[in-house]
């Protein structure tokens, strides 16, 4: 009996990508113990001490929320993803115009990039990066002979890439319309889009890059105080030095959980864009180090998953696979680049680790999607029909 129950669990094991979940695991348990600990000192600020615990609990709920949708999301075959990538994305697109409609979009810190649902604040931007991975593998899929061509092929996307960046820099969500706008086009590439019309997309998009930052002063101040932050380091600088001094404290193996000085008032949004600054004051090189090593054990993964796909004759399969792994690993590498000072910053979290509702359910709904690709691989290989 026991001989039995021990090649059952064998095969249902054989059916998940281990390094995988267990990277995964790992970066939501790292997230959950680092928010608890990053945000103490401000639940207790704002809702008195017997409310210590109160952004942790926040974050379990998000994240029995975004499990639950994972579960469910886990059973849709992809060729319905597919089916109704357009879809989906046109939901998405739809929202991110709800969002700018004074009455409906919730404004935070003069941005307007959440919808009130009374319990929680919807935010649509995270859910268009998983939106456009689907959509523009649906569409690479779909006009695959036609990516060589720039009328047919290349102006489509372009203009949909166009009006969503037009939406998020209207919030204004420059971190998003960045990672948004990478994922089009890094999908793009992997579909073989014209190596020509490729080059010359970087180079619009550098010049437009370039023209945003410039005719903004909030945006031109933040790049001005990333080079030099000790410049201004009450002002514009201010985020960034005090992200650089918890490095600093944390040299090798961290000052102790729970120990950080930076996180008591000091460094803004400690528990969400600086969770990472936090985690190094406490746990020190070693501790990012490791998830840094998670990180890339996960984004690994994910390619190794979609060139599976792709020999398996699946080619929107993987490119969705690769575009998670993508969306994860640069928004990951921004926001790190960011808490170390060699990115200006942006208002960007840390896939699975930061706090926040809608960033952490999308993350898990991409990763259930991502499961969901893998296991369909690997009954293929059985040959088994999905």
């Amino acid at each position: 009996m026991s001989y039995q129950a021990g090649n059952l669990r064998t095969r249902v094991l054989a059916d998940y990508d281990q390094a995988l979940v267990w990277s995964a695991i790992l970066l939501l348990s790292i997230g959950l113990i680092m928010i608890y600990s990053a945000s103490i000192a401000i639940a207790e600020a704002q809702f008195g001490a017997d409310r210590a615990n109160y952004y942790l609990l926040r974050h379990v709920s998000f994240l029995v929320i975004g499990l639950t949708l994972g579960l469910i999301v886990f059973q849709i075959p992809m060729h319905v993803w597919q089916k109704y990538a357009g879809y989906l994305f046109m939901a998405n697109a739809l929202l991110l115009v709800l969002v700018l409609i004074p009455g409906i979009g919730h404004e935070v810190n003069g941005s307007q990039r959440w919808i009130s649902l009374y319990v929680v604040n919807l935010q649509p931007s995270e859910f268009m990066k998983f939106a456009m991975v689907l959509y523009a593998a649906d569409y690479v899929n779909r006009k695959a002979e036609d990516l060589g061509c720039l009328l047919k092929g290349f102006l489509p996307i372009t203009i949909v890439m166009a009006v969503v960046g037009f939406l998020l820099l209207l919030e204004p969500d420059f971190g998003a319309f960045f990672v948004v706008t990478m994922l089009a086009m890094s999908i793009l590439f992997l579909g073989g889009v014209s190596l020509k019309i490729f080059i010359g997309l970087i180079c619009i998009l550098a010049v437009g890059l370039y023209g945003l930052i410039l005719s903004s002063p909030y945006r031109l101040g933040r790049v001005v105080a990333f080079m030099d932050p000790w410049a201004d380091p009450y002002g514009n600088g201010y985020q960034l030095s005090h992200a650089l001094i918890a490095f600093g404290r944390g040299e090798w193996l961290g000052v102790g959980l729970g120990g950080s000085v930076e996180k008591l008032f000091y460094l803004p949004e400690a528990h969400t864009d600086f969770l990472l600054s936090v985690l190094a004051e406490e746990l020190g090189f070693v501790g990012v180090t490791a998830v840094i090593i998670l990180f890339i054990g996960l984004i690994m993964r994910a390619f190794v998953i979609g060139r599976l796909a792709a020999k398996l004759e699946s080619p929107f399969s993987a490119l969705v696979a690769q575009g998670i792994g993508i969306w994860i690993g640069l928004q990951a590498l921004i926001n790190m680049g960011v808490n170390m000072g060699v990115l200006p910053t942006k208002g960007l979290t840390l896939p699975l680790l930061s706090f926040g509702g809608s960033s952490i359910t999308a993350n898990c709904i991409a990763l259930a999607v991502l499961l969901r690709i893998d296991w369909e691989n690997r009954q293929r290989l059985r040959g088994v029909t999905v």
